[in-house]
């Protein structure tokens, strides 16, 4: 009776991630956002109806979230660079700050608690979504070189944020290329790109950090747990090509606000979540 039950829950949880991977990987490729600010909310609420330390239970979600953002940030950046909407200079030198945050970010993560975590992730999102709604889309297409003491300011703090919330980072890169004067969809594009580096390296520093706390997780190694990588990837990936391509066919101006929408949204759900902790 109690392994009927205990099959019973699995399914359901299975089915759970299958229906929430469809979105996620579409929002992901839509918006170039690796799918994070999505997925790491459901996977919260996931993990936290299992039997799992309630101490790691953020921490689970923001490492999986991490390697289930590698491949589809990669299928998402191929999508945009063949409708030439990465800049591959940008990336480059921006990526590399970016990485270094995301190490230091790793290991501010490490010290915090999950209701920390929460609000720390609801904060950052609120002021980025307040932030699309009530930015001007540029009539013009300027393209303004963005000098070297910005790009690690704002790379070294995208991947320093992005580190305790699980994405990739175009949640703040978007807003910041968009001000420098990059068209919405060169933003999104160039900050896949940029998110990908970052979902790398922050896979890697849950998986270490995991097995260094010592969190024993069932089904995950550090803090990745493989059942719902495995789910996610064939659908998120598949999701996100549409969603790249679908960004292209939609008007510029449009795709600032619903991103906007979609980011005080989540945050408002996680914020009730922290004073539910």
């Amino acid at each position: 009776m109690l392994n009927s039950i205990l099959a019973n829950e699995y399914i359901y949880f299975g089915i759970v991630m299958l229906l929430t991977a469809i979105p996620v990987g579409f929002i992901a490729g839509l918006f170039g956002i690796g799918g994070g600010l999505i997925m790491v909310p459901f996977l919260f609420y996931i993990f936290e109806s299992l039997d799992i330390d309630r101490s790691f239970i953020m921490h689970l979600a923001v490492g999986t979230s991490f390697a289930i953002i590698v491949p589809t940030s990669f299928v998402s950046v191929l999508t945009h660079y063949k409708y030439k909407a990465v800049d591959i200079n940008l990336v480059k030198t921006y990526g590399v700050f970016s990485i270094i945050g995301v190490i230091c970010g790793i290991i501010f993560a490490a010290s915090l608690k999950t209701k920390s975590l929460v609000l720390f992730f609801s904060l950052v999102i609120f002021f980025l979504g307040f932030y699309l709604l009530f930015l001007k889309e540029k009539e013009t297409k300027i393209y303004i070189l963005i000098k070297i003491k910005y790009k690690v300011i704002f790379g070294f703090l995208s991947g320093f944020i992005s580190a305790p919330m699980g994405i990739g980072g175009a949640v703040m890169n978007v807003p910041v290329f968009k001000f420098f004067g990059y068209s919405i969809n060169r933003s999104i594009g160039s900050a896949a790109a940029i998110g990908f580096l970052i979902s790398v390296f922050g896979a890697i520093g849950f998986l270490v950090t995991g097995n260094y706390l010592n969190a024993v997780i069932p089904l995950s190694i550090g803090f990745i747990n493989i059942p719902t990588f495995l789910i996610f990837i064939p659908i998120t990936t598949f999701m996100a090509r549409i969603g790249a391509r679908t960004a292209h066919k939609i008007d510029k101006k449009k795709i600032s606000k619903y991103f906007g929408t979609l980011l005080v949204i989540v945050a408002s759900k996680f914020l009730y979540e922290y004073f539910k902790l």
